[in-house]
Protein backbone atom coordinates (compact mmCIF):
# COMPACT_ATOMS: atom_id res chain seq x y z
CA UNK A 1 0.00 0.00 0.00
CA UNK A 2 1.37 3.43 -0.53
CA UNK A 3 0.18 7.04 0.42
CA UNK A 4 -1.20 9.47 -2.35
CA UNK A 5 -1.57 13.24 -1.58
CA UNK A 6 -3.89 15.72 -3.35
CA UNK A 7 -2.69 19.42 -3.08
CA UNK A 8 -3.18 22.63 -4.99
CA UNK A 9 -0.84 25.15 -5.08
CA UNK A 10 -1.99 28.68 -4.38
CA UNK A 11 0.68 30.69 -5.44
CA UNK A 12 -0.13 34.13 -5.13
CA UNK A 13 -0.38 33.28 -0.84
CA UNK A 14 2.84 31.52 -1.33
CA UNK A 15 1.20 28.55 0.25
CA UNK A 16 0.34 24.92 -1.01
CA UNK A 17 -3.05 23.25 0.13
CA UNK A 18 -3.31 19.78 1.00
CA UNK A 19 -6.65 18.52 -0.74
CA UNK A 20 -6.72 14.84 0.76
CA UNK A 21 -4.74 12.13 1.68
CA UNK A 22 -5.71 8.03 0.20
CA UNK A 23 -3.95 5.36 0.81
CA UNK A 24 -3.75 3.36 -2.47
CA UNK A 25 -2.88 -0.17 -3.91
CA UNK A 26 0.83 -0.30 -4.86
CA UNK A 27 0.53 -1.19 -8.37
CA UNK A 28 -1.26 2.27 -9.21
CA UNK A 29 0.67 4.76 -10.65
CA UNK A 30 0.34 7.28 -7.52
CA UNK A 31 3.15 7.51 -4.97
CA UNK A 32 4.05 9.68 -2.20
CA UNK A 33 4.41 13.06 -2.80
CA UNK A 34 5.85 14.93 0.43
CA UNK A 35 5.40 18.35 0.59
CA UNK A 36 8.33 20.19 1.48
CA UNK A 37 7.63 23.07 3.96
CA UNK A 38 9.17 26.51 2.74
CA UNK A 39 10.04 28.76 5.89
CA UNK A 40 12.28 31.14 3.72
CA UNK A 41 9.74 31.38 1.00
CA UNK A 42 7.10 31.57 3.68
CA UNK A 43 8.72 34.17 5.48
CA UNK A 44 9.86 35.77 2.85
CA UNK A 45 6.26 36.21 1.84
CA UNK A 46 5.05 37.61 5.43
CA UNK A 47 7.78 40.12 5.51
CA UNK A 48 6.54 41.85 2.23
CA UNK A 49 2.83 41.92 3.73
CA UNK A 50 4.24 43.42 6.60
CA UNK A 51 6.06 46.14 4.44
CA UNK A 52 3.37 46.81 2.59
CA UNK A 53 1.05 47.53 5.79
CA UNK A 54 3.55 50.12 7.03
CA UNK A 55 4.24 51.50 3.78
CA UNK A 56 -0.15 51.81 3.73
CA UNK A 57 0.01 53.51 7.40
CA UNK A 58 2.48 56.12 6.29
CA UNK A 59 0.86 56.92 3.40
CA UNK A 60 -2.79 57.20 5.00
CA UNK A 61 -1.97 58.22 8.94
CA UNK A 62 0.19 61.51 9.00
CA UNK A 63 1.10 61.18 12.75
CA UNK A 64 1.32 57.40 12.02
CA UNK A 65 4.34 55.99 14.04
CA UNK A 66 6.32 53.17 12.35
CA UNK A 67 7.59 50.34 14.48
CA UNK A 68 10.88 50.81 16.60
CA UNK A 69 12.80 47.36 17.83
CA UNK A 70 15.50 47.82 19.99
CA UNK A 71 18.00 45.16 20.00
CA UNK A 72 20.28 45.08 22.79
CA UNK A 73 23.83 42.84 22.56
CA UNK A 74 26.04 42.03 25.67
CA UNK A 75 29.35 41.23 24.66
CA UNK A 76 30.75 40.48 21.00
CA UNK A 77 30.45 36.59 20.63
CA UNK A 78 30.10 36.09 16.67
CA UNK A 79 26.89 33.87 16.43
CA UNK A 80 24.49 36.50 18.31
CA UNK A 81 26.56 39.51 16.46
CA UNK A 82 25.30 37.32 13.22
CA UNK A 83 21.68 37.26 14.61
CA UNK A 84 21.08 40.35 15.62
CA UNK A 85 22.74 41.58 11.82
CA UNK A 86 19.98 39.57 10.50
CA UNK A 87 17.31 41.07 12.69
CA UNK A 88 18.17 44.61 12.08
CA UNK A 89 18.44 43.60 7.87
CA UNK A 90 14.35 42.86 8.08
CA UNK A 91 13.81 45.92 10.36
CA UNK A 92 15.24 48.03 7.25
CA UNK A 93 13.74 45.60 4.71
CA UNK A 94 10.37 46.85 6.52
CA UNK A 95 10.67 50.68 7.19
CA UNK A 96 10.98 49.80 11.08
CA UNK A 97 13.36 52.05 13.05
CA UNK A 98 15.87 49.75 14.97
CA UNK A 99 17.92 50.83 18.15
CA UNK A 100 20.97 49.19 18.78
CA UNK A 101 22.47 49.31 22.22
CA UNK A 102 25.94 47.70 22.44
CA UNK A 103 27.17 47.24 25.30
CA UNK A 104 30.61 45.07 27.23
CA UNK A 105 30.70 41.96 28.29
CA UNK A 106 31.35 42.88 31.72
CA UNK A 107 28.81 44.99 32.00
CA UNK A 108 27.17 45.21 35.40
CA UNK A 109 23.40 43.86 36.12
CA UNK A 110 22.56 46.98 37.59
CA UNK A 111 23.48 48.68 34.47
CA UNK A 112 21.87 46.61 32.17
CA UNK A 113 18.63 47.26 33.98
CA UNK A 114 19.06 51.08 33.56
CA UNK A 115 19.53 50.05 30.14
CA UNK A 116 16.65 48.47 29.49
CA UNK A 117 14.24 50.80 31.98
CA UNK A 118 15.24 53.93 29.58
CA UNK A 119 13.57 51.00 26.68
CA UNK A 120 10.86 50.87 28.29
CA UNK A 121 10.12 54.34 28.94
CA UNK A 122 10.64 55.16 25.47
CA UNK A 123 7.39 55.84 23.35
CA UNK A 124 9.48 55.45 20.43
CA UNK A 125 10.27 51.95 20.87
CA UNK A 126 7.41 49.61 20.63
CA UNK A 127 9.73 45.55 21.04
CA UNK A 128 12.54 45.29 23.26
CA UNK A 129 14.62 42.34 22.15
CA UNK A 130 17.96 41.31 24.57
CA UNK A 131 19.97 38.55 22.61
CA UNK A 132 20.39 35.58 23.93
CA UNK A 133 22.62 33.96 25.59
CA UNK A 134 23.76 36.42 28.20
CA UNK A 135 27.06 36.48 30.00
CA UNK A 136 27.32 33.95 32.76
CA UNK A 137 27.03 36.55 35.23
CA UNK A 138 23.64 37.76 34.27
CA UNK A 139 20.92 36.28 35.00
CA UNK A 140 18.94 36.07 31.90
CA UNK A 141 15.04 35.16 33.44
CA UNK A 142 15.54 38.18 35.74
CA UNK A 143 16.55 40.55 32.96
CA UNK A 144 13.94 38.98 30.69
CA UNK A 145 11.50 39.40 33.58
CA UNK A 146 12.28 43.17 33.70
CA UNK A 147 10.90 44.00 29.53
CA UNK A 148 7.62 45.28 30.47
CA UNK A 149 5.06 42.75 28.89
CA UNK A 150 3.55 45.23 26.05
CA UNK A 151 7.46 45.27 24.89
CA UNK A 152 8.29 41.71 24.87
CA UNK A 153 8.02 40.86 21.49
CA UNK A 154 10.08 37.44 22.15
CA UNK A 155 7.03 36.56 24.03
CA UNK A 156 9.17 35.61 27.31
CA UNK A 157 8.18 37.69 30.02
CA UNK A 158 6.09 35.42 32.77
CA UNK A 159 3.00 37.33 32.20
CA UNK A 160 2.76 36.19 28.10
CA UNK A 161 4.09 32.71 28.82
CA UNK A 162 1.46 32.36 31.98
CA UNK A 163 -1.16 33.64 29.25
CA UNK A 164 -0.63 31.05 27.15
CA UNK A 165 -2.54 28.38 29.38
CA UNK A 166 -5.55 30.35 29.66
CA UNK A 167 -7.80 29.69 27.16
CA UNK A 168 -9.95 32.48 27.11
CA UNK A 169 -7.40 34.41 26.11
CA UNK A 170 -3.63 35.11 23.90
CA UNK A 171 -1.41 37.10 25.63
CA UNK A 172 0.25 40.75 24.63
CA UNK A 173 3.22 38.54 22.42
CA UNK A 174 3.23 34.85 21.10
CA UNK A 175 6.40 33.40 21.36
CA UNK A 176 8.38 34.17 17.66
CA UNK A 177 8.88 30.39 17.54
CA UNK A 178 6.13 28.75 18.38
CA UNK A 179 3.77 31.46 16.40
CA UNK A 180 5.75 30.25 13.49
CA UNK A 181 5.22 26.96 13.96
CA UNK A 182 1.36 27.89 13.69
CA UNK A 183 1.82 29.94 10.95
CA UNK A 184 3.45 27.26 8.79
CA UNK A 185 0.40 24.91 9.37
CA UNK A 186 -1.75 27.55 8.37
CA UNK A 187 -0.43 28.99 5.50
CA UNK A 188 -0.47 25.70 4.05
CA UNK A 189 -3.56 24.44 5.04
CA UNK A 190 -3.08 21.69 7.30
CA UNK A 191 -6.19 21.46 9.93
CA UNK A 192 -5.51 21.37 13.47
CA UNK A 193 -8.95 21.06 15.60
CA UNK A 194 -9.52 17.48 16.28
CA UNK A 195 -5.66 16.14 15.16
CA UNK A 196 -3.62 14.69 17.56
CA UNK A 197 -0.37 16.67 17.65
CA UNK A 198 2.99 15.39 19.42
CA UNK A 199 5.08 17.76 20.56
CA UNK A 200 8.36 16.74 21.37
CA UNK A 201 10.50 18.43 23.96
CA UNK A 202 9.59 20.48 26.83
CA UNK A 203 11.25 24.17 26.82
CA UNK A 204 9.84 27.21 28.01
CA UNK A 205 10.72 28.88 24.62
CA UNK A 206 9.47 26.02 22.39
CA UNK A 207 7.67 23.39 23.37
CA UNK A 208 5.24 24.16 26.32
CA UNK A 209 4.25 27.50 23.95
CA UNK A 210 3.89 25.56 21.25
CA UNK A 211 1.80 23.02 22.92
CA UNK A 212 -0.64 25.34 24.19
CA UNK A 213 -0.99 27.19 20.92
CA UNK A 214 -2.42 23.54 19.32
CA UNK A 215 -4.17 23.13 22.35
CA UNK A 216 -6.03 26.42 21.84
CA UNK A 217 -6.92 25.08 18.32
CA UNK A 218 -8.66 22.31 19.32
CA UNK A 219 -5.54 19.35 18.67
CA UNK A 220 -5.30 16.94 21.05
CA UNK A 221 -1.58 17.69 22.09
CA UNK A 222 0.90 15.29 24.02
CA UNK A 223 4.08 16.72 25.43
CA UNK A 224 7.00 13.93 25.38
CA UNK A 225 10.40 14.30 25.61
CA UNK A 226 13.99 12.13 25.55
CA UNK A 227 12.69 10.37 29.04
CA UNK A 228 9.23 9.53 28.11
CA UNK A 229 8.83 5.34 27.78
CA UNK A 230 8.10 4.06 24.78
CA UNK A 231 8.41 7.97 22.77
CA UNK A 232 8.79 6.26 19.11
CA UNK A 233 5.46 4.63 20.06
CA UNK A 234 4.15 7.94 20.91
CA UNK A 235 5.40 9.61 17.79
CA UNK A 236 3.76 7.35 15.78
CA UNK A 237 0.44 8.40 16.80
CA UNK A 238 0.99 11.94 15.89
CA UNK A 239 -1.01 13.89 12.87
CA UNK A 240 1.24 16.97 13.28
CA UNK A 241 4.31 16.33 15.06
CA UNK A 242 5.99 19.13 16.29
CA UNK A 243 10.40 18.05 17.23
CA UNK A 244 12.38 20.74 19.63
CA UNK A 245 13.87 18.58 22.21
CA UNK A 246 17.54 19.84 20.81
CA UNK A 247 18.93 16.20 20.01
CA UNK A 248 20.31 15.96 16.12
CA UNK A 249 18.20 13.60 14.05
CA UNK A 250 16.95 11.80 16.78
CA UNK A 251 13.23 11.00 15.38
CA UNK A 252 13.44 8.24 12.63
CA UNK A 253 11.42 8.05 9.51
CA UNK A 254 10.30 5.41 10.73
CA UNK A 255 8.28 6.67 13.95
CA UNK A 256 6.24 8.89 12.20
CA UNK A 257 2.70 8.02 10.87
CA UNK A 258 2.32 7.86 6.95
CA UNK A 259 0.93 11.36 5.80
CA UNK A 260 1.92 13.31 8.71
CA UNK A 261 3.05 16.97 9.09
CA UNK A 262 6.34 17.43 10.87
CA UNK A 263 7.76 20.69 12.07
CA UNK A 264 10.93 20.05 12.76
CA UNK A 265 12.36 23.05 15.21
CA UNK A 266 15.71 21.51 15.84
CA UNK A 267 19.10 23.12 14.75
CA UNK A 268 21.65 21.01 15.03
CA UNK A 269 25.48 21.00 14.15
CA UNK A 270 26.84 18.08 13.26
CA UNK A 271 30.89 17.07 12.01
CA UNK A 272 30.97 16.46 8.04
CA UNK A 273 34.71 16.87 7.01
CA UNK A 274 32.76 16.98 3.08
CA UNK A 275 31.51 20.94 4.24
CA UNK A 276 34.21 23.75 4.16
CA UNK A 277 33.17 24.84 7.86
CA UNK A 278 33.74 21.28 8.80
CA UNK A 279 30.08 20.69 9.71
CA UNK A 280 26.39 20.82 8.87
CA UNK A 281 22.98 21.36 10.12
CA UNK A 282 20.43 19.04 11.22
CA UNK A 283 17.59 18.91 12.62
CA UNK A 284 15.90 16.88 15.37
CA UNK A 285 14.33 14.82 12.95
CA UNK A 286 16.19 12.81 10.53
CA UNK A 287 15.06 14.27 7.07
CA UNK A 288 15.94 11.77 4.33
CA UNK A 289 13.94 8.95 6.08
CA UNK A 290 11.41 11.02 7.40
CA UNK A 291 10.72 12.63 4.20
CA UNK A 292 9.52 9.21 2.58
CA UNK A 293 7.09 8.69 5.19
CA UNK A 294 5.79 11.98 5.66
CA UNK A 295 2.97 14.28 4.42
CA UNK A 296 4.76 17.59 4.83
CA UNK A 297 7.99 18.25 6.34
CA UNK A 298 10.30 21.23 7.54
CA UNK A 299 13.59 21.53 6.28
CA UNK A 300 16.44 22.17 7.72
CA UNK A 301 17.96 24.84 7.35
CA UNK A 302 15.39 26.80 5.60
CA UNK A 303 12.43 25.63 7.59
CA UNK A 304 11.30 26.99 10.79
CA UNK A 305 14.46 29.30 11.02
CA UNK A 306 13.34 32.28 8.78
CA UNK A 307 10.05 32.02 10.23
CA UNK A 308 11.11 33.19 14.12
CA UNK A 309 12.55 36.46 12.46
CA UNK A 310 9.13 37.01 10.44
CA UNK A 311 7.27 36.24 13.57
CA UNK A 312 9.34 38.50 15.29
CA UNK A 313 8.52 41.66 12.71
CA UNK A 314 4.87 40.68 12.92
CA UNK A 315 5.28 41.32 16.80
CA UNK A 316 6.81 43.89 16.65
CA UNK A 317 3.92 45.37 14.21
CA UNK A 318 1.10 44.46 16.33
CA UNK A 319 2.82 45.82 19.50
CA UNK A 320 3.36 48.98 17.87
CA UNK A 321 -0.35 49.25 16.65
CA UNK A 322 -1.19 48.61 20.18
CA UNK A 323 0.27 51.64 20.91
CA UNK A 324 -1.83 54.19 18.59
CA UNK A 325 -5.27 52.63 19.11
CA UNK A 326 -7.00 55.67 17.75
CA UNK A 327 -5.74 54.58 14.25
CA UNK A 328 -6.50 50.95 14.59
CA UNK A 329 -10.12 51.15 16.37
CA UNK A 330 -12.46 49.17 14.28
Amino acid sequence: MQLCIFWDPDITHGRIRIKHVEVVDSNSHFAIMTIIIDGKAIGATILEELKAEVQKNVAEHADYVVPGLAVVLVGDRKDSATYVRMKKKACEQLGYRTVSINLPVDIAYDALIHEIDALNNDPTVHGILVQLPLPRHLDEESVLNHIVPGKDVDGLHPMNVAALSVSSKLPYVVACTPAGCIELLDRHGIEIEGKRAVVVGRSRIVGIPVAHLLLGRNATVTICHSKSVNLEGIVREADILVAACGRAEMVQGSWIKPGATVIDVGINSVDDATKKAGYRLVGDVHYASAKEVAGGITPVPGGVGPMTIAMLMKNTLVCAHRTQPHLFQK
